[in-house]
């Protein structure tokens, strides 16, 4: 069978099964605002329970956010509540805990130096690189828009 790439595509579309797009829109909805909903709770709990202030309350809550998340996924739930919320569990924290502590896990039998030091970020990588410059071009186009205005 020999068909060139716009048949493929026709061929492609017409037998792949359609998304319920607004299905999946409502399911993230919901998941990630119950994930934030979570966090407000942990944040209001650290303020009323010890007393702390808003920054270190919302810090605290971020970092057990992200500690839920890495347990989650250390034991395999993370991925099966990620199969039914789609997008909604890359609310930043639990996400990228997720896409730091999947890789890693995958490659602790290859041991800690070269399977986990190695392979720990190579889903979250880029997004630490280009954060990271992007952050920095932004800083400098600000210095010299603060600096020339």
């Amino acid at each position: 069978m020999n068909i060139d790439k716009e048949e493929y595509k026709k061929y492609a579309k017409h037998h792949a099964p359609s998304s319920p797009i607004a299905k999946n829109c409502v399911k993230a909805f919901l998941f990630g605002g119950s994930i934030c909903a979570v966090s407000q709770a942990f944040r209001e709990l650290y303020m009323l329970l010890w007393g702390l202030e808003t920054s270190d309350a919302s810090a605290l809550a971020s970092i057990s956010l992200a500690a839920i998340a890495i347990i989650l996924t250390s034991f395999g739930v993370f991925d099966k509540i990620a199969k039914h919320a789609g997008a909604g569990t890359l609310v930043p924290i639990t996400g990228f805990a997720n896409a730091v502590a999947s890789p890693a896990i995958d490659a602790k039998s290859e041991g800690f130096v070269l399977g986990v030091g190695a392979k720990i970020f190579t889903v979250a990588g880029p997004v630490l690189l280009y954060g990271t410059v992007s952050g920095v071009l932004y800083g400098f186009i600000y210095y010299l828009y603060l600096t020339l205005a």
